[in-house]
């Protein structure tokens, strides 16, 4: 629920909370030198030796020869293999070298490789050396080379096929910089002057320490200029010059308010940065990533924004909205400027784009609450008490009776009204007793300042059990504060919606505006002084528009008949046509919470589904209840428990779906899923009351149709024939991992980790699900090879056979996480199949849409780059294997690709194959009728995951309402309860069907 997204043109049936889904191999053993290896169909694994002596691991496929399935070469102890020309007219990643010549082949290709360290092997994580001995792979041989798996190198120079051309302006503005340039890196330790005797470190907040180095700079200009720096707001300063170094005292002015103004400031250089190493990454003449000066370019592209901007949102947003986005009720929309530094074929660029959010405007608090609250009147204030804490609760502001920067967050309002606030003083002199005064004459003596509004509460912002009462009238709404999106009425959430998804020519215009603005990136001295300059003027690139794939429906006779494609939007239309196939519905029911009854569309939504060749009978009942059983687990599992036994009574068996209608979006939807998922075994389609009783609803019945059809087993669409680099293949499991977090507000729930994969090759449109809580916030799936296995084991039993090759597609991890999926989760993965003697060949995709980079037509036409788009030149990795792809059509506003990264690769695929293989499966999914904007298996995995949140929703509801307020529990007991795998369990009804769309 963060933000909107904009031109996601995801196709029918967008998800929301109230509605579901919106939119024969032999094995071989040789030897070549001292090195064992395994050969399997597909593979092999060489050694290489390195121009400096030293021994590197590469692998490289052979089209139909043998090789390890494993992806992982087993050395044996000794040297390394017999001499032979590097491979095979495609570049090697390491130094040339030789390769085993047990195999004849003319073609050789570079698939997966191990980059050698200079470090020692014990240096390596445990798990990961471990993991390594337990397959084999030397840490040791020789001594100082540590195996770590890294990204595979692009097989060729990108893809070639295409129906035609197009030209892109890219979001990516090129930096230019002197290589021979250094940026000497400090590190900055902050501590009081005279610190605790007792207790741990004392940790200030940003605001805090930048205040500190501000006054350290300001207070000898000189020796530290502070235009020649940029600071993270932590603890590293890098500097265009040096800096002294040592131990500094720094005062901070008692205007401030800081109880502690005294600090001790230790400064010392950690390391001198050379701007020849980021070239030679880019170049291609080291492998190693230079991410420390990635990092100081990071923070000096940041420092003039976050002297400029409020920092909020993980962008910089302007301290003046403008007047064009106010939202009203004292809410504005700002757009705030988020920009990364990305290493590309061109070299390195700054990337920038934008989000919107609605945030709290700046202004004193007392005219907030008139916005906020309808008819406020401050003589009435009593009458508004309520409202007031509501609105109030948890926002932060400043004061202005005097001058400070210093933020306070709001805890609530004083139980007496100003006037009749009194406290105790001290006397400066400490020779007087305490004396008791008010607090209206407290401001009118120490700032001079009358209190106008007396007979109202102040508010209190206290900390740490210190009293802090100040009237209203002295208090601020402090900016940059994002304000709920949920409490955003009709009206404020259609405009917010509007500024959010601007169409490309919008959206392009402001990105070039916010690259060229004083308060920007590029902008101030900062960067000059550091040499940098950046090109304002976008990159201009050479798109590819590839061909859909083709799709076969049903006719009316049951016949299959290739579907007709828009030639603009890339969608289809099941008027004259019906699904594939589909499971005839005979035991179904209704539940209608809804205060309106729905009987009426049951017939129409029986005869729509006949139209798409799903025969549905009638209903087995139509029961009307109240919403607020959904509010009560026990009764609802109840309700659940004997309609499935009136099911069984009648047809023998559960019921095969049941409808819910609801009057609204509900919490209560989280307890029915997990109820109905997990302890029933009952699939579930919700849908909402005004949908089902308005006057033109023949697409939402459709809709409802094609989900039901694909929760049971159907099939709704169908490639007519696989891409041809998978026909050689043999059984083919696509497999989609993703994991949800919790909201940064929650420091306990766990995070959910889902994996979905594909039981019925060729069609490969069925998956099945694996949900499973896991420590709170690890972006690792810790349990991945034994979830991968459960995919499998039931790929085998529905297919009695094991896939032979599974295309993995991780989402959710950054570049900087990689070396993760790589080392930890594949690893993970292999080991799992390794013991089960199985040998898959894989290949492991990361999908990205969480990144800022945006495509806009060269032309002067407002529209989108069409479906098909595809960008890998220029501006994706020099040497890694990445591209973009838009495979969906953006109705409204800016559409956004996809950024697939190949990181592992034992199937040979090359640029064109993978690309039309992952656009040809967004036209699978089972939701909607056109493609969608991210290859299905995470669409599919991040439904999963979600869904997996809605299960820990309802558990913690169900164990914190069980708690009487008397327990003696201790108060974690809800959320350790919330980490047992066996409260996410499915039902055995479900494992096997899509109930998560």
């Amino acid at each position: 629920m963060g933000r909107y997204s904009a031109g996601r043109g995801r196709g029918t049936g967008g998800a929301r909370n109230g509605e579901d889904g919106g939119s024969g191999r032999g094995r071989g053993r040789g030897r070549a030198g001292d090195h064992q290896y395994r050969t399997r169909h597909h593979q092999q694994q060489n050694w290489v030796s390195g121009q400096d002596g030293r021994t590197q691991t590469q692998w490289q496929s052979r089209p139909g020869q043998g090789g390890p399935g494993s992806g992982f070469v087993r050395p044996a102890r000794g040297g390394h293999g017999g001499s032979g020309g590097a491979g095979g007219g495609r570049e090697d990643w390491g130094p040339a070298g030789g390769r085993f010549q047990g195999h004849t082949s003319t073609a050789v290709s570079v698939h997966s490789r191990i980059e050698p360290h200079n470090s020692s092997p014990e240096k390596l994580s445990e798990p990961i050396v471990s993991a390594m001995q337990a397959l084999k792979i030397s840490t040791s041989s020789p001594p100082e080379v540590a195996g770590k798996l890294v990204p595979i190198k692009r097989p060729d120079n990108g893809g070639r096929n295409y129906s035609r051309r197009i030209g892109l302006c890219v979001n990516h503005f090129p930096l230019n910089y002197n290589s021979g340039s250094i940026i000497r890196h400090y590190d900055v330790d902050v501590k009081p002057d005279l610190p605790s005797k007792n207790g741990p470190p004392m940790k200030f907040p940003k605001a805090v320490l930048s205040m500190i180095r501000n006054k350290l700079f300001s207070d000898d200009p000189d020796k530290f200029p502070l235009s020649m720096t940029a600071y993270d707001g932590k603890k590293n300063i890098f500097s265009a010059v040096p800096l002294p170094t040592g131990t500094f005292k720094v005062e901070l002015s008692n205007e401030e308010g800081m109880k502690i103004r005294h600090f001790r400031v230790e400064v010392q250089l950690v390391n001198e940065l050379q701007f020849c190493k980021l070239d030679d990454y880019i170049s291609g003449k080291t492998l190693s990533i230079p991410r420390d000066v990635l990092q100081a370019l990071d923070v000096v592209m940041k420092e003039n924004p976050a002297r400029q901007m409020i920092y909020a949102c993980r962008s910089f947003h302007p301290t003046r909205p403008y007047p064009q986005d106010d939202l009203g009720r004292g809410i504005t929309a700002s757009r705030g400027i988020k920009h990364s530094l990305k290493p590309t074929t061109q070299g390195l660029a700054l990337c920038l784009d934008y989000s919107v959010f609605p945030f709290c405007k700046q202004m004193p608090v007392i005219d907030f609450l008139k916005e906020q609250i309808p008819d406020f009147n401050l003589n009435s204030f009593r009458r508004f008490r309520k409202q007031v804490e509501e609105v109030l609760k948890g926002l932060k502001v400043t004061v202005t009776h005097r001058t400070t920067n210093q933020k306070y967050k709001i805890a609530g309002l004083t139980d007496e009204n100003t006037q009749d606030i009194s406290f105790d003083v001290e006397n400066p002199s400490d020779q007087t007793p305490l004396r008791k005064v008010s607090l209206v004459s407290y401001f009118r003596e120490k700032y001079n300042k009358e209190v106008m509004h007396n007979n109202i509460p102040s508010l209190d912002l206290a900390k740490s059990n210190r009293k802090n009462y100040v009237p209203m009238e002295f208090c601020m709404i402090a900016g940059g504060q994002r304000y709920a999106k949920e409490l955003l009425d009709k009206k404020q959430s259609e405009k917010l919606r509007e500024i959010s998804l601007a169409w490309p020519k919008v959206r392009e215009s402001t990105i070039c505006d916010m690259v060229r603005d004083r308060d920007g990136p590029c902008s101030g001295d900062i960067t000059q002084n550091f040499g940098i300059g950046v090109d304002v003027q976008m990159t201009r690139v050479t798109g590819r528009v590839i061909e859909p794939p083709e799709l076969k429906l049903c006719t009316s006779k049951g016949r299959w008949t290739k579907a007709t494609l828009d030639t603009v939007k890339c969608d289809w239309n099941l008027r004259r046509n019906s699904v594939i196939s589909s499971k005839p519905i005979r035991l179904w029911g209704v539940l209608d919470f809804g205060s309106f009854s729905i009987e009426k569309a049951i017939p129409e939504l029986i005869s729509r589904s006949e139209r798409l060749g799903i025969h549905m009978g009638q209903p087995l009942f139509y029961k009307r209840l109240q919403m607020n059983l959904l509010h009560d687990v026990d009764n609802l599992h109840q309700l659940l428990e004997s309609i499935n036994s009136e099911s069984y009574k009648i047809g023998g068996t559960h019921l095969q779906i049941l409808v819910c209608v609801m009057p609204r979006e509900d919490p209560g939807y989280n307890n029915l899923k997990w109820i109905s998922e997990t302890k029933v075994g009952i699939l579930t389609q919700c849908c909402l009351t005004k949908n089902c009783n308005r006057a033109n609803k023949d697409q939402f019945l459709a809709n409802i149709a094609i989900k039901i059809n694909a929760k049971l087993g159907g099939s709704n669409v169908e490639l007519i024939k696989q891409p041809q680099c998978l026909q050689s293949k043999g059984h083919v499991m696509f497999v989609g991992a993703d994991v949800n977090h919790p909201g940064s507000y929650n420091s306990t729930s766990p995070s959910i980790a889902a994996v979905v994969g594909t039981m019925n090759w060729p069609a490969a449109n069925q998956y099945i699900a694996r949900i499973c809580p896991q420590d709170h916030r690890a972006e690792k799936i810790l349990k991945f090879g034994g979830m991968c296995l459960e995919l499998v084991n039931a790929y085998s039993r529905l297919n009695q056979v094991r896939p032979d090759t599974i295309v993995l597609f991780r989402d959710g991890v950054s570049d900087g996480q990689f070396d993760m999926v790589l080392n930890e989760e594949l690893m993970d993965l292999k080991m799992t199949f390794e013991a089960l003697n199985y040998f898959p060949t894989i290949t492991v995709v990361v999908a990205q849409k969480r990144h800022t980079t945006r495509l806009f037509l060269d032309s002067d036409k407002d529209e989108n780059v069409p479906p098909g788009t595809v960008v890998d030149t220029k501006i994706t990795h020099r040497f890694g294997f990445d591209f973009y792809l838009c495979s969906h059509y953006g109705h409204i506003g800016t559409s956004k690709s996809a950024h697939y990264h190949v990181l592992w690769d034992e199937n040979g695929f090359t640029s064109d194959e993978l690309q039309e293989l992952i656009y040809a499966m967004c036209f699978t999914c089972a939701q909607c009728t056109k493609p969608v904007s991210l290859v299905p298996p995470v669409w599919y995995a991040d439904r999963a995951a979600y869904r997996g949140r809605l299960y820990h929703d309802s558990i913690e509801w169900y164990q914190s309402s069980a708690s009487t307020p008397s327990s003696s529990s201790p108060p974690s007991r809800s959320s350790m309860a919330s980490f047992d795998e066996q409260l996410y369990k499915l039902h055995p009804n479900l494992e096997n069907s899509m109930f998560f769309i």
